[in-house]
């Protein structure tokens, strides 16, 4: 087959997968991830089950460790990898197709470790911001993010992209009722404080020394109100009058932050 020919060929495999050329979506049950960090953190992943891997020769290449020799791997051309992913999405030549994780719940990740807080997330929706929030929460040894299921964005390439591989080493929990989840932490020993800008203590005043679990809320509208009051104490971050507020992703690391250095 001419270079040429092969190209075509290669283009139209592409485009028939299910979810169309370009979509970004991955075949029904599957979860499609890119980038090198993302995807070395799936292959890494035992829990992960994988389906198939689209790659430059240059993006094999940037993998830390070999794959096993009989790894499903269909080699493509950078311009052929973007039709298998969301619009200009940084794919680093590495495409990969794999089951998504399996679900974690509230008391597997309630361990009592003091130096390992919780970071409860209610209603932040934008997938850059769980991802980043993700990877702050593996740099800082975070136990789990919990989200609630309805109003959290799915486990997708974005995510995992933006979370720079701690997708497969963050536990990530999602609950039905967020109040609940907050008052099983409460029973575990946990001191719930929520991030609010109007409060009155700041973030360092309001740590204790043991157990935390840390709540914030969506960009603009904050905490709701149900949320809040399952908070133990409300701390603010002591930033300038000159800003309203952080963004969410932000405001997480600077939490994190603050209880590693307690």
């Amino acid at each position: 087959m001419a270079k040429g020919d092969r190209k075509r060929a290669l283009r139209g495999r592409a485009g028939r997968m299910q979810g169309g050329r370009g979509s970004g979506r991955a075949s029904t049950g599957q979860v499609r991830l890119w980038g090198r960090h993302a995807v070395e953190a799936a292959l890494k992943n035992p829990a992960r089950s994988h389906r198939k891997l689209w790659a430059t020769r240059e993006g094999v290449e940037s993998l830390d460790g070999e794959l096993p020799a009989d790894f499903p791997v269909e080699y493509a051309d950078v311009s052929d990898l973007a039709r298998l992913v969301a619009r200009d999405a940084p794919h680093q030549g590495l495409v990969l197709e794999c089951a998504p994780l399996e679900d974690v719940h509230l008391d597997e990740v309630l361990g009592g470790d003091p130096a390992r807080p919780l970071v409860v997330l209610d209603q932040v929706t934008d997938p850059h911001n769980v991802g980043a929030i993700l990877r702050s929460a593996a740099a800082f040894d975070a136990c789990a993010i919990v989200t609630q299921d309805r109003h959290a964005p799915p486990e997708s390439g974005v995510v995992a992209k933006s979370a720079s591989g701690a997708l497969e080493v963050v536990p990530w929990v999602r609950v039905v009722n967020l109040a609940r989840a907050l008052e099983s932490a409460a029973e575990a020993g946990y001191w719930r404080i929520g991030l609010a800008g109007e409060a009155d203590a700041s973030l360092a005043e309001a740590l204790p020394a043991g157990l935390v679990a840390l709540v914030l809320g969506a960009e603009g509208e904050g905490m709701r109100h149900n949320i809040g009051a399952h908070c133990d104490a409300l701390a603010r971050l002591p930033i300038s009058e000159r800003m309203e507020s952080l963004n969410v992703s932000n405001a997480a690391a600077i939490a994190l932050y603050a209880v590693a250095t307690r």
